[in-house]
């Protein structure tokens, strides 16, 4: 199926946007590398930038549950393939950039893989993407059945490991990486907070997890330069205290919870929908006029 096409096969301008989105980054990442015939700087910053829009992309993957269920937006249910299929694609190009950069050089790329760990974490992640991305598809849904729930969520582990692996590539300025791990914390917050039964619909619920995850991400911040590096932990859990540009990692994460919060009320039932029903009742209008976007 064309990726701007919904479940009915009908033209989706929402699902061609949300493609074009993600298309972007790799046109801009890409260019780089193919306007100077693959030279080696280009080649080594879009390794780096490839692996970064992974881990984001995977998480946006992560994000569309959550935010459907807060919104109530059920055609976010149409892109989440769609995106997913985009992250093992980064992935690819992480992995292909990195052989280039090899000289694609079959042996030495396997040693590598295998003599450091970081990229052993990285290529079981690629893997594991891999047989994800393999069975998205209708007809593998229909022949694993049950399985199919179970074996896709592995991309839970799956993105533990892309977390693991970018804070060991990523050496002494992790702050990205805290701030990919943070993002993972607070979505498994919103998964827990609706496994518990709790209102994740709810001003306070929200609230809550900002706060904890926002925590959180200083105290994986805290953690890494503590156990890992020679880099004073302390001045970092200060630097996370105060409020600064930019932002750091906990607050960057505790202002997107906070997002999740703004967007809460523009659900159906939320106060924005009610307000939007009284204007249609006032306006004398059935709300099927208004549907279909």
């Amino acid at each position: 199926m064309y990726p701007w096409l919904d479940p009915s096969g009908r033209f989706s301008f929402f699902k061609l946007t949300v493609f074009v989105a993600l298309l972007v980054p790799a046109i801009a990442l890409l260019w780089p590398v193919i306007a100077q015939g693959g030279a080696t700087i280009p080649v080594k910053e879009a390794i780096l930038e490839s692996g970064e829009w992974t881990i984001r992309i995977l998480l946006l993957t992560l994000l569309v549950t959550p935010l459907r269920r807060i919104t109530r937006f059920s055609k976010l249910v149409w892109i989440r393939r769609q995106v997913g299929v985009a992250a093992f694609c980064y992935a690819m190009v992480h992995v292909g950039l990195y052989a280039i950069s090899q000289n694609l050089d079959v042996l030495r790329i396997v040693s590598e893989i295998v003599l450091r760990i970081y990229l052993t974490i990285g290529f079981v992640a690629v893997l594991g993407l891999a047989v994800l991305a393999a069975t998205s598809t209708r007809s593998a849904m229909r022949r694993l059945g049950a399985k199919w729930v179970r074996l896709h969520k592995l991309v839970y582990p799956i993105a533990i490991l892309g977390v693991v692996h970018f804070f060991m590539q990523s050496k002494i300025d992790v702050s990205e990486a805290a701030l990919m791990a943070g993002m993972f914390v607070g979505l498994m917050l919103y998964r827990f907070v609706h496994w518990r039964g709790w209102k994740l619909r709810s001003f306070v619920t929200l609230l809550g997890v900002a706060i904890v995850a926002g925590l959180a991400t200083a105290g994986i911040e805290y953690a890494w330069y503590a156990l890992a590096t020679g880099v004073p932990a302390d001045r970092v859990a200060a630097a996370n205290l105060e409020w600064m540009w930019p932002l750091r990692p906990a607050w960057n994460v505790f202002s997107a919870g906070v997002v999740m919060l703004v967007i809460w009320p523009f659900g159906r039932d939320g106060a924005a929908g009610r307000m939007l029903a009284n204007l249609i009742a006032a306006m004398k209008l059935k709300p099927q006029h208004l549907r279909g976007g």
